[in-house]
């Protein structure tokens, strides 16, 4: 049995990725945070695809949750691994810089970049051991170009594009692919509050994306057609970034 963990799966571009991978016959792992009711119907929409998975909850800034809830998986499941990793837990705090917080700083690049970190040491030494593995880290079009009002963001997401390129290099021997999607403008609810009518003007295709085109691009990074491919930040963005 294949087994995948995506973190932050529970809604937009993650639940998107679980049932991508479920479509593949993954098992999924659905991580989340607070929200275990939406947890609940990705894994609903697991099944639907003819798959099955399970709900874990941990905060991926927390390195003492992540290892624990890893762990005890592990035990519970001696024999099996967690081949696919999906990276897609993230949250935005926009503000210019001069107002931002160091909440605001802290809580962005705790979630992107050291949730990146500590979900990927968990779980990469059976992938070494099995020499076969997948990381596929969800980066942005923030961290490619920068956007005013996202430094923190841009800070975050470009930091794990550069560890995406590292890390690739530490384990292509072992079989292993880490690479990065960076969406532009998707339709989800952590863009709800952007002016879309406005913001579409700047792309070529001249709209946003839907969470399953991205989702798409992990699912061949996964898959058996992509084991050539590593180290690379493929960009899903409309002709907005090139």
């Amino acid at each position: 049995m294949k087994i995948a963990l995506v973190t932050g799966a529970s809604r937009g571009i993650g639940r998107a990725c679980a049932v991508k991978l479920a479509e593949m016959g993954y098992y999924v792992i659905i991580n989340f945070q607070s929200n275990e009711t939406e947890a609940l119907n990705t894994l609903k929409m697991v099944r639907e695809k003819g798959s099955d998975g399970e709900i874990m909850k941990f905060d991926v800034a927390n390195s003492d949750e992540v290892e624990k809830s890893i762990s005890d998986w592990q035990e519970a499941h001696e024999g099996e691994y967690i081949e696919c990793l999906v990276n897609n837990a993230g949250v935005r705090r926009d503000t210019l810089l001069f107002m931002m917080t160091n909440e605001d700083w802290n809580k962005v690049l705790d979630t992107s970049l050291n949730g990146f970190m500590y979900t990927t040491r968990a779980v990469i030494q059976p992938m070494l051991k099995k020499k076969k593995g997948r990381i596929v880290n969800m980066v942005s079009l923030s961290g490619q170009k920068g956007l005013p009002g996202q430094t923190n963001y841009s800070a975050a997401k470009g930091a794990v594009m550069s560890a995406t390129k590292a890390l690739a290099q530490e384990v292509a021997r072992k079989g292993v692919t880490v690479n990065a999607v960076a969406p532009g403008f998707v339709r989800t609810d952590m863009t709800q509050g952007l002016d879309e009518a406005t913001l579409k003007t700047q792309i070529p295709m001249n709209r946003f994306g839907e969470p399953e085109e991205i989702a798409a691009t992990v699912g061949f990074l996964v898959s058996d057609s992509a084991s050539y491919i590593t180290g690379q930040i493929i960009g899903v963005n409309g002709g907005l970034y090139t």
